[in-house]
């Protein structure tokens, strides 16, 4: 498993919130490792509810946004953070099967959703706002 880098891609053109990506980014990184490593369930339990919770707290955030700028894609885009907060709950359930496995999905699924959504809804959300959307 390799953990995720941050890429070009996943910037929205706002660092303000580049730097709240970052930061998720790193989160998965952190909960991955604990995976790896062996540390205790309840090490992995406090890095993966760290990550939801933030990840959580990001998307109210943004969603707030979007309500008070009458956001055209406010659906789609809401739709596409609940697949997201889905998928996570789904590798959390099912961190004790397997160490290697778990960390690798996490990784994955995560990378993979990151760079669709950034580049799709955020930098078109993003555009829309300006830089003092936020």
């Amino acid at each position: 498993m390799s953990p995720i880098a941050w890429k070009p891609e996943f910037s929205v053109g706002d660092p303000a919130v580049d730097h709240e990506h970052r930061e998720l980014v790193d989160l998965v990184n952190i909960a991955a490792g604990a995976i790896l490593d062996g540390r205790p369930g309840a090490d992995v339990d406090r890095s993966l509810g760290d990550l939801f919770q933030a990840i959580s707290a990001h998307f109210a955030q943004e969603e707030n946004q979007m309500r008070r700028a009458h956001y055209d894609q406010l659906t789609p885009h809401k739709t596409d953070h609940e697949r997201l907060l889905d998928s996570l709950r789904d590798i959390m359930d099912g961190v004790g099967i397997g160490r290697t496995d778990t960390a690798d999905r996490l990784t994955k699924v995560l990378e993979a959703w990151f760079t669709d959504h950034f580049k799709t809804h955020d930098s078109r959300l993003h555009h829309r706002l300006g830089p003092h959307g936020h």
